[in-house]
């Protein structure tokens, strides 16, 4: 990859980036951000004209592609039409984008509240199942990441939620399953189940069960680890929410809308929440939309007693048109199908084969175009090469690599995740995992360095 000196617009842009910009979860003064000029499908263009192979989709949300002609057009022909109305008044876009939404979603979510992004969604969710069952307390798993807004950072198990904590009101912690990080002793699938469900079901027993409005938890923790949950587990939650009267909300915003091969995740498991949140796939962030799909028992609670909360932008209509022409196109154009037999039959199998050559890997894990490899600095301890929330230079060396080489990945304390579009094509999958070889060997050469 040739590196030359940023252009007069790109230089312009870091500029006016460094100058004026307030960045996220980031140290301001040690910042130096990449500039992406232009993206298309599976890449991007940064500032000095190097074309990188995009394995983040951005936050793990360009499910069908970077600038996809149907989702472009459909937002300028919206913009065109309706640019923008209160939510509560109808508009066509909404009431369709409902409509394709609810048609997906497992069971009876048949009514779809919008908000803004998937913090949000998750925020109106807890308020509806406290609301519902007069109940205060959300029970959250630990290595979950729920959003940024102030009950979200809350309901998160994550170390983005300790600079926010104050005193975690009415949010009790649990242990998911994590079978290669076991905190249940143990040695397979099945146990790891069992057990998982069993500490959650003592959690429910000792906070007091009548105080528990909701279990609260991610289909596929993402951001934290992308823990595959063993077979039975989303199921045997479920019956615990019912046998004692709590809602169970899954959050769906990372998983859902193809990223794992499917709709949705709970629906391959064939399990219905009670609540559903969304956003990031749904339209592949070309406008922030989320939502939150509500089953008939939450809808019915409030069809004679007013919902307290909206948002401005609830339904956005350029919003909604980027979701009905995005999941239309994942579903006249198979993309959905793409991710799966890519998950299947390319990136699970070349991952497995990275894993067994590199000792630098402790576990590669996943399903559909949702990949994490877990890098240790000793396969038989265990011992992440980074701690948890933090980085090292192992890490740091691993990004700088990447991107040497062309490939933009995501990555999260110890762990670098493969999350492309879903409209990845096989060669584009091979291209990635090569470099991915290539990178492995730098991070192999490190680890044995700290030796």
């Amino acid at each position: 990859m040739t590196e030359r000196h940023l252009g007069p617009e790109a230089a312009r842009t870091y500029e006016l980036d460094r100058r004026h910009v307030f960045h996220s979860w980031s140290a301001q003064a040690a910042l130096d951000p990449m500039v992406i000029t232009r993206a298309e499908g599976s890449h991007v263009w940064d500032g000095y004209g190097n074309r990188l192979l995009d394995f983040s989709s951005q936050m793990v949300n360009t499910n069908v592609g970077h600038q996809h002609p149907r989702v472009v057009a459909a937002i300028a022909e919206q913009a065109q039409r309706l640019s923008t109305i209160a939510p509560q008044h109808a508009n066509d876009q909404r009431g369709e984008a409902a409509r394709l939404i609810a048609e997906r979603t497992p069971g009876d979510l048949d009514r779809v509240f919008f908000t803004n992004g998937g913090a949000d969604a998750n925020e109106h969710a807890v308020r509806m199942a406290r609301l519902v069952t007069g109940r205060p307390k959300v029970l959250t798993r630990y290595r979950s990441y729920h959003g940024g807004t102030q009950t979200a950072i809350n309901l998160t198990g994550d170390p983005r939620r300790w600079s926010n904590d104050n005193g975690t009101a009415g949010v009790v912690r649990f242990f998911g399953p994590y079978l290669y990080r076991s905190q249940f002793h143990a040695t397979t699938e099945q146990q790891e189940c069992e057990r998982a469900l069993a500490h959650l079901e003592q959690v429910i027993e000792l906070e007091g069960p009548r105080t528990v409005a909701a279990v609260l938890l991610e289909a596929i923790p993402g951001t934290a680890g992308i823990m595959v949950p063993p077979p039975g587990y989303l199921a045997g939650v479920r019956d615990l929410c019912d046998r004692h009267g709590i809602v169970l909300i899954v959050d769906e915003v990372m998983t859902g809308f193809g990223r794992t091969g499917s709709w949705f995740v709970s629906a391959d498991e064939g399990v219905v929440p009670d609540l559903l949140t969304f956003a990031k796939g749904v339209n592949s962030g070309y406008v922030p939309l989320g939502g939150v799909a509500i089953s008939e028992r939450i809808a019915d609670f409030f069809a004679r007693r007013p919902y307290p909360g909206g948002l401005t932008y609830s339904g956005h209509p350029l919003a909604c048109a980027a979701a009905v022409a995005a999941i239309t196109a994942m579903e006249d154009e198979k993309i959905i199908d793409n991710a799966r037999t890519i998950g299947a039959d390319v990136l699970g199998p070349e991952l497995a084969g990275l894993a067994a050559r590199h000792p630098s890997v402790g576990e590669v894990r996943g399903r559909g175009v949702f990949w994490a490899i877990e890098l240790v600095g000793d396969r038989e301890e265990r011992t992440p090469v980074a701690p948890t929330g933090g980085s090292s230079p192992v890490m740091a060396e691993v990004v700088r690599t990447a991107k040497e080489l062309g490939l933009l990945p995501f990555t999260n304390s110890n762990r670098v995740h493969l999350v492309p579009p879903c409209t990845i094509t096989e060669a584009e999958a091979r291209e990635g995992l090569a470099i991915m070889d290539r990178v492995l060997d730098r991070a192999d050469e490190l680890v044995a360095e700290d030796r």
